[in-house]
C-alpha cells in the first residue's frame, strides 16, 4: 500500500521527471469528464483588450459569469510613485506606464467596477480577506449574484461554478503553464461554450512561446511535456526549478516511456538485485553512484 498519494491535473516538469529516479509510481487518467467542451483559449494583446471586454460583456448579457485573475492583491509603493510622478502633465504617457505595471486585484476591481463594467455586479476576492468574507463572496458568485469576480490565484483549485464561462488572466506571463491550465479548468464546467483569455503586454519571444503552448493543447500531461521542452525540469540534486540537467536520456519527457522503463527496472532488480548477470549495467550504476548520492 502507498504511504503517499499525489494527485494533480497539471504535472509540472520537476514532478514528472522524479519518476525517473523511482521516487514516484505513475498512473495516467487521460479521459475528459463526460460532456466537457473544449475551452476557446486566446492570447490578448493590449490592442485587442476592448474586443475582449466586449466578449465578456456579451457573456454576462447571456446570463453567464466571469473570473478575472490578477498576480497581486495590491500595487507596490514603487508602482504608485511612478504613477504619481507621470500623472502631472503627461496623460498618455501615464496610461502606458500603468498598463505595464503588474495587475493587482484591488486596482483592477476599482477599474472594472467603476469604469469598464460599472453597470455590472463586480466583486473581489483575495487571500488577505477574512475567511467568512471569502466564503460569502464565493457563495454569492455560485448563486449568480455576482457577474464579475476579480481574484488572485485563490480560486485556482476546488472551485466549481458551471455558469462561469470566461476566465480572464491579467499578466498571464507571470504564471506558470500548470497554474494557467488550472485557471482554465475553472470554466467550461457547464453546458455553455467557455473562453480563457490570456492578457499579456510582454513582447518576449519566450513568453509568447510559453503562452502559445496553452493554445495548442488542453491536456495536462501534454502541456507538462511542452513546459519541460521549453524550460527543462531543473536540478534533481540542487535547487534550480528549471534548466536541463547534466545527463542524457532518449526521451525523459515521454510519460508512458518513463513508466514502462521504471517497471522494467523494478522487474530486473527483483530477479537480479546485485546485477551480477548484467555486468555492463552494474558498471554504469557504480559510475553513477560516484557522482550522485540519492540520500
Amino acid at each position: 500500500l502507498p504511504h503517499f498519494l499525489s494527485m494533480t491535473a497539471t504535472p509540472i516538469p520537476r514532478t514528472l521527471t522524479l519518476t525517473i529516479y523511482g521516487d514516484l509510481d505513475l498512473s495516467v487518467l487521460d479521459e475528459m469528464p463526460k460532456g466537457r467542451k473544449k475551452i476557446v483559449t486566446e492570447i490578448i494583446a493590449p490592442s485587442h483588450r476592448r474586443r475582449a471586454y466586449d466578449l465578456m460583456r456579451a457573456q454576462v448579457r447571456e446570463g453567464r459569469q466571469i473570473f478575472v485573475i490578477c498576480p497581486r492583491i495590491e500595487g507596490s509603493s514603487e508602482d504608485a510613485s511612478v504613477f504619481q510622478y507621470s500623472a502631472n502633465a503627461h496623460t498618455r504617457f501615464t496610461e502606458t506606464l500603468v498598463r505595464k505595471e503588474v495587475k493587482a486585484v484591488k486596482e483592477e476591481y476599482k477599474k472594472l467596477s467603476e469604469d469598464v463594467f460599472s453597470d455590472l455586479r463586480v466583486a473581489m476576492l483575495h487571500g488577505k480577506m477574512k475567511a467568512q468574507e471569502k466564503e460569502d463572496v464565493m457563495k454569492k458568485f455560485k448563486q449568480g449574484e455576482i457577474d464579475v469576480l476579480v481574484s488572485t490565484s485563490v480560486i485556482e483549485v476546488g472551485i466549481d461554478v458551471p455558469n462561469a464561462t470566461v476566465m480572464a488572466v491579467e499578466g498571464a506571463e507571470r504564471f506558470g503553464l500548470a497554474q494557467l491550465h488550472q485557471f482554465r479548468g475553472r470554466v467550461g464546467r457547464g453546458e455553455h461554450r467557455s473562453h480563457c483569455l490570456l492578457f499579456t503586454e510582454s513582447e518576449s519571444v519566450e513568453t509568447n512561446r510559453r503562452l502559445r503552448a496553452l493554445l495548442e493543447c488542453d491536456d495536462g500531461f501534454a502541456l507538462a511535456e511542452k513546459d519541460l521542452a521549453i524550460r527543462g525540469p531543473g536540478d534533481f540534486m540542487g535547487t534550480h526549478q528549471w534548466g536541463i540537467p547534466d545527463y542524457m536520456m532518449a526521451s525523459f519527457k515521454d510519460v508512458r516511456l518513463i513508466k514502462a522503463t521504471r517497471e522494467e527496472a523494478i522487474a530486473l532488480l527483483e530477479i537480479d538485485p546485485d546485477l551480477k548477470k548484467h555486468p555492463t549495467l552494474s558498471a554504469r550504476r557504480r559510475e553513477a553512484h560516484k557522482r550522485i548520492h540519492l540520500e
